[in-house]
């Protein structure tokens, strides 16, 4: 095979095989998925956290060329007041014209809330993807061996974050079918990636630090504005130490998929 095609080949992989494996919670009966999705929303916090806070961001750092890294966290800062803008506008967009808070009821404006963290997050893990597919086109271009580590590696460490993915697309009231496509789609950025650093690794370096710090700000906002407010409905004490056991483990499998395979 050409080097493309090992790109193309394993860029798929890389981001197909994390979607297929994460997508076995879709095959759960829909009472025992209901029942686990609360906890799954839980761990999905800390998925995303760590995935922000723990790989994103110190990688954005890392790759800093000039030693700015103040332009980084403004790009965070940035990245977080744009994306509640994008929340407002999809808030505005299901309003139909009118005014919301006088049409919709307490339920439809709470799931509309949830359907705007299901957009935001397809977008987060759209460039989350497509950073993984120039990491794994760039491996492929120092040795092939390195690139096919690389791909299994990213398949490895992008489950966790997927199941979590899942989990919010269904809590933000994604059919299973919906969830499991609009996922795959935001993988297949995975290939755009690739191919793009093949041809243009060079011209594209300089800008990765910031296209990690911009997902890196989806995931922060997800997790922070729409996902945790959810958690404190709950607050009995039996609750609260389960939703902190979930987050933790959500973190820690996160560190230890970066920990080890990078």
């Amino acid at each position: 095979m050409t080097l493309l095609q090992w790109i193309l080949v394993f860029t798929l992989l890389g981001g197909v095989l994390s979607v297929l494996a994460a997508g076995l919670f879709l095959l759960l009966p829909e009472k025992t998925r209901s029942r686990l999705l609360p906890h799954a929303v839980s761990f999905a916090i800390g998925a995303l956290l760590g995935a922000a806070l723990l790989g994103l961001l110190p990688h954005a750092l890392e790759g800093v060329q000039d030693g700015n890294y103040h332009g980084i966290t403004a790009t965070v800062l940035f990245g977080l007041f744009g994306f509640f803008v994008l929340e407002k506008l999809v808030l505005w967009r299901h309003c139909h014209h009118e005014d919301c808070e006088i049409h919709l009821p307490d339920l439809h404006d709470h799931d509309v809330h949830h359907a705007a963290a299901g957009t935001l997050i397809l977008i987060g893990d759209g460039l989350h993807n497509f950073i993984d597919g120039i990491l794994i086109g760039a491996a492929f271009l120092t040795d092939i061996h390195l690139g096919v580590v690389t791909a299994l590696a990213v398949a490895a460490h992008e489950i966790p974050q997927e199941v979590g993915d899942f989990a919010i697309l269904l809590h933000s009231g994604f059919s299973t079918s919906r969830a499991f496509l609009f996922n795959m789609l935001s993988s297949l950025t995975t290939i755009v990636g690739g191919v793009l650093a093949y041809y243009s690794l060079s011209t594209l370096q300089p800008l990765l630090p910031y296209v990690l710090a911009v997902a890196a700000s989806s995931f922060i906002y997800v997790a922070v504005a729409d996902l945790i407010p959810g958690l404190h409905k709950r607050a009995e004490f039996s609750a609260t130490i389960k939703q902190m056991l979930l987050i933790g483990s959500g973190v820690g499998l996160i560190y230890l998929a970066h920990s080890t395979l990078h």
